[in-house]
């Protein structure tokens, strides 16, 4: 522990393990985490161009899905890359520098999603309990500001938390049993006194996972009031459908969040913080799409138009 930092300068790249050291799955796992990742592809790069191609569907809503989607695509394109390419390699290293910058990626993304998806709940309070008033307190400029607020902040606290784990010590080890460059393994794999960076990455954790989680609880309690007291039933089932697919991505990405980082560092398993990783890498920006569209009746709605278009078209060139 008392080495110095010139006897540390040889670890310049990391080993990554990978999901598993089994030479039989590494086959099975490439095609099944290719086809994860060309769906997550699909799913966000499609229900951008189609928000982005319908009129109708230019509202503040569905201006910060489309960033929900954005932020998604690139979540998973941080890790999903190189993890296939090592399935596929002996040599499973990635550079110091790539490590930190696939490290601040994952940081700085998380950190916006926890506050894209508190941004989007505000939204819908909004829409829900000042329906009247909604287009003027949602214009184009508190939009523009709701949304920037998650990318400014996620950046520079994922700086911080890069920075702070990077100025640590790698002086033994490099072999990191992981599948990318993640907090916890690097902290592992330290020979240097991790506290400071413990305590600030559970700070951190703590602080924005309270923070987003209650600003979205507070939302939904604020629009519960709200939908009870509307007396038609047709508009309490509006109210919840436009609810209802945003609660169940906010229920699949916090819920496997809290399970990787309520628990000390000391107390966890790296297989099952693998486990805990690849649902919210990987699983969750890939069903995202098919939440916010499936049970979205505009977003089909428009699907379909963009459809019917496109086989009008077809039919009149042909002709």
């Amino acid at each position: 522990l008392n080495m110095s930092r010139d006897n540390c300068t040889s670890v310049t790249d990391f080993i990554l393990l990978g999901l598993t050291d089994r030479p039989e799955l590494q086959a099975f796992l490439f095609v099944l985490f290719l086809i994860i990742y060309f769906f997550t592809l699909l799913g966000n790069l499609a229900l951008i161009v189609l928000i982005r191609l319908n009129s109708s569907l230019h509202t503040p809503m569905y201006f910060f899905l489309t960033n929900l989607a954005f932020v998604d695509l690139w979540y998973s394109s941080n890790a999903t890359p190189k993890m296939l390419a090592n399935f596929l390699s002996a040599k499973k290293t990635i550079s110091f520098a790539g490590c930190f910058i696939q490290c601040y990626i994952f940081v700085a993304l998380l950190l916006t999603e926890f506050y894209m998806l508190a941004v989007m709940a505000y939204d819908h309070y909004m829409a829900i309990c000042y329906p009247l008033h909604y287009s003027i307190k949602m214009s184009r400029r508190v939009c523009t500001c709701l949304i920037a607020f998650p990318y400014v902040y996620g950046f520079s606290e994922g700086l911080f938390q890069t920075i702070s784990t990077f100025r640590l010590s790698f002086c033994g080890s490099n072999v990191m049993n992981h599948f990318y460059c993640a907090d916890p393994p690097l902290i592992k794999l330290s020979c240097s006194d991790t506290h400071f960076k413990e305590n600030a990455m559970l700070l951190s954790a703590g602080f924005n996972l309270t923070n987003s989680f209650t600003i979205i609880i507070l939302s939904y309690i604020f629009i519960l009031t709200a939908i009870l007291k509307i007396q038609s039933s047709e508009g309490r089932s509006k109210a919840i459908s436009t609810c209802g697919s945003h609660m169940m991505g906010v229920t699949l990405f916090y819920g496997s969040l809290f399970c990787m980082y309520v628990r000390p560092l000391k107390d966890q398993s790296m297989e099952q913080s693998k486990m805990i990783a690849v649902f919210y890498t990987f699983v969750s920006p890939m069903l995202n799409p098919l939440i916010y569209s499936l049970r979205n009746k505009d977003v089909k709605a428009a699907l379909r138009k963009m459809v019917n278009k496109r086989a009008i078209l077809s039919f009149y060139n042909k002709s």
